[in-house]
């Protein structure tokens, strides 16, 4: 192993990921952290019937020749969307299977079961599906803005280690997984273990497991096939059949590693809830798993509710006074990159944007994650001349990008300064309202948040007497901020001196509404932010 790979595996294993869970009548609010950075927000709601990962045995209401695809009611208000490619080469197969459980044939196995033969991809989808036709079907994506689901009769089932797929006999490996003396072990014990006519594919976290974590893994799944079932030969119209876990159980399943920390929940049945399901796939995490008992909301008490109100919003402030302007549209995001005039005085233009981009790409990548925005995204970065410079930020974001578990592909800058991304979407983007009503217009317009005002006053402040090296500084603001700032012995404005080394004043200002504020250098001038 390289020494930059060995950095790298050093890097990731320093990371500490914390888990932190409100839990509501109507939702459940799920906060990953990263070293205390909120990276990802879940809201999942409690009555959610349309999840990615159920399974609903649905009915063809329309077939449409010239899109290829087919109109199913699952229960749904709007019809789900099942495209050709969706149906997946054993859809013969699937069709075959579930007419002879509904029949209520006995004996009916999937190790006995023959596979029918693939379907090629140049088919019609009027030749496997006619209106009023029962399918089993799984929902790919769930119902976004005014569109129904996205469904496929591709069914697959995914757990810890591996992903199980019903009529196949095919074994795949992630492509995470490099080693290739890795791959064959891993390939050879499934080999081993797989029963007849399911396929699996081995997930990056089945590396170097032993058979029997393996093993159980596939009983559970296969199980879940087999509930599948039980409940298709029940049934005799459309409906679901099987439920994917809840977002909680999930995210666990995919995250859960040596360096998750700690999961802090507020609710204890969910608290008994988790840890049961933490013991079933990793016994010696069971203790990270904590309820929560204090008097301030957990979001409040862990610094979630703050991080939430500064990264959500139309502008999005980054510590060094780049920001970001965040647009969402029906067709697509566009973020615009700012650099706020905050710039090094002894560097170009050039280095400027170039370092500018880079601390944007960072927090593009994050804001990505975050607000689970999904379909096609474009950035406009600050231009830069130069083509070494221009590919330095698309090996940037590329990086930042790779901690993402959702599918995305980034094309490199081109001259205007503009990126593309495309990013799976599977669900609806989460949505957090920020701003406030305002104490000066009552409600008439909108204002930043004020729990991030002092923040400001202070980020501007250090801006000044540290970067731009003034001297002497006058913070004018409203009396009662002035108060707040100036009040008892170890005043804010006491603790700002000392952790800055300069001293400034705090002028109240009587015509100044709540939440304006100014800087003036020693002769008495504004200064310009």
């Amino acid at each position: 192993m390289s020494e930059e790979q060995q950095q790298e595996v050093v890097e990731q294993k320093t990371v500490v990921r914390d888990l932190v869970i409100s839990s509501h009548a109507s939702e459940v609010d799920i906060a990953l952290l990263e070293d205390n950075i909120l990276v990802e927000l879940h809201k999942e709601k409690t009555n959610n019937q349309f999840a990615v990962g159920d399974v609903y045995l649905g009915r063809v209401k329309k077939i449409l020749p010239g899109l290829n695809a087919a109109f199913v009611d699952v229960g749904y208000s709007k019809e789900a969307f099942l495209h050709f490619l969706d149906l997946g080469p054993q859809i013969r197969s699937l069709q075959k299977f579930k007419n002879l459980v509904m029949s209520g044939a006995d004996g009916v196995s999937m190790e006995d079961f023959k596979l029918e033969p693939d379907v090629p991809k140049n088919q019609r989808i009027g030749d496997f599906l006619k209106v009023g036709d029962l399918v089993p079907v799984q929902i790919a994506k769930e119902p976004i803005s005014t569109k129904g689901p996205r469904i496929s009769s591709e069914i697959s089932f995914a757990g810890r280690y591996l992903v199980l797929v019903p009529f196949s006999n095919r074994i795949s490996v992630s492509q995470k997984i490099r080693s290739g003396a890795e791959r064959n072990r891993l390939k050879k014990l499934i080999q081993s273990i797989r029963p007849a006519n399911y396929g699996v594919i081995i997930r990056t976290v089945a590396e170097d497991k032993k058979v029997a974590d393996l093993d159980a893994d596939l009983r559970s799944l296969v199980e879940k096939w087999e509930r599948c079932m039980v409940e298709m030969k029940k049934m005799t119209t459309f409906g679901r059949m099987v439920s994917e876990m809840d977002q909680t159980s999930v995210m666990l399943r995919d995250l859960l590693n040596e360096s998750f920390n700690n999961i802090h929940v507020d609710d204890e049945t969910l608290y008994e809830e988790i840890r049961s399901y933490i013991q079933t796939i990793a016994p010696q995490k069971a203790d990270i798993v904590n309820l929560y008992k204090g008097k301030d909301p957990i979001f409040e008490y862990y610094n979630v509710a703050k991080q939430i109100k500064g990264f959500f919003g139309r502008v999005v402030t980054i510590r060094n006074g780049v920001y970001l302007i965040i647009e969402h549209t029906e067709a697509m995001h566009v973020i615009d990159v700012n650099s706020g005039h905050r710039v090094n005085k002894e560097n170009s233009q050039e280095e400027n944007a170039l370092l500018v981009n880079l601390e944007a790409a960072v927090e593009i990548a994050r804001q990505l994650r975050l607000r689970d925005m999904g379909g096609i995204i474009i950035v406009d970065f600050i231009d830069m001349r130069e083509a070494k410079h221009r590919k330095e930020l698309y090996d940037k974001l590329c990086e930042a990008m790779s901690h993402d578990r959702a599918k995305h592909n980034i094309l490199p800058a081109t001259k205007f300064g503009l990126i593309q991304i495309t990013r799976q979407r599977v669900r609806p983007e989460t949505e957090i309202q920020v701003q406030e009503k305002c104490p000066v217009c009552d409600g008439e317009g909108k204002i930043r948040p004020a729990i991030l005002f002092i923040d400001e006053i202070e980020n501007n402040l250090k801006y000044l007497l540290l970067d731009q090296n003034e001297n002497h500084i006058t913070v004018q603001v409203h009396p009662f901020i002035h108060a707040y700032l100036t009040k008892g012995l170890f005043s804010i404005r006491r603790k700002w001196m000392r952790k800055y080394g300069k001293s400034f004043k705090v002028q109240p200002m009587n015509d100044f509404h709540a939440l304006q504020y100014n800087f003036q250098n020693a002769s008495g001038e504004d200064i310009a932010l």
